[in-house]
């Protein structure tokens, strides 16, 4: 989830291949971070829902970051399709290429929630029951997913090498300030519709979710791009 440029020294089909695989890979374990998390505070908190968001905004956040810097150099480390659809609009990367990084991201979060429910003894999909629905709802990941994108563009521009804390940051503040706690990723959205956990979303929420983030995604990948344009 970073604005980090993948080594492009070699642009054959390996190299794809290997950032596909990095995405993936990366997206899973971001799957597992998250999901697991709200599991693993589900089962420790009682019935303190405070106990849970705590223990899911860390785990989440943390995790983030490590991944970030684990597999930024290779794939940059989107991990998120409205991240790779802000790459592809501010043109660092090609449309064929942000298109498979999307699909091995999708594949990556649907793997990390499976193995998280087998972590937990649970069955590997499990059809979420949790409405979120509203406009409440929908304008928060709109937020969360603008923010998240406007810190991406404007570390990357001003400050490469903070861009992962920040990017972890952001999104560890906005599981606080968003009525929605912040699903923000649309890969791990729609695979969160498929644990039946504190994290989960039931499918007929999703499409809402996901219109929201990538709109958010958009409309921040023009404003910023705007905004630190290098004068002519």
């Amino acid at each position: 989830m970073s604005n980090q440029q993948p080594d492009t020294s070699n642009k054959n089909t390996v190299n794809l291949t290997r950032r596909l695989v990095s995405e993936g890979l990366g997206t899973a374990l971001l799957a597992a971070a998250v999901v697991g998390s709200g599991m693993m505070g589900e089962r420790f908190a009682g019935d303190s829902v405070y106990l849970m968001l705590f223990a899911h905004t860390i785990g989440s956040a943390a995790g983030l970051l490590a991944l970030i810097l684990a597999f930024g150099h290779i794939s940059g480390a989107h991990l998120n399709p409205a991240v790779t659809l802000s790459m592809a609009l501010q043109r660092n990367m090609r449309w064929p290429d942000a298109a498979a990084y999307m699909v091995a991201q999708g594949i990556g979060a649907f793997v990390g929630v499976a193995a998280t429910q087998l972590m937990f003894v649970e069955p590997l999909f499990l059809a979420s029951d949790h409405i979120r629905t509203g406009f409440p709802q929908w304008f928060s990941e709109f937020i969360a997913a603008f923010g998240l994108i406007a810190v991406i563009i404007g570390c990357s521009r001003g400050r490469p090498s903070a861009t992962p804390f920040a990017a972890a940051s952001y999104l560890a503040a906005a599981y606080w300030f968003t009525a929605s706690m912040c699903f923000v990723n649309p890969a791990i959205t729609l695979a969160r519709a498929a644990t039946h956990s504190f994290t989960g979303i039931s499918f007929e929420s999703v499409p809402a979710f996901l219109a929201a983030q990538f709109l958010g995604a958009i409309v921040a990948t023009v404003i910023f791009s705007w905004l630190h344009r290098r004068p002519v």
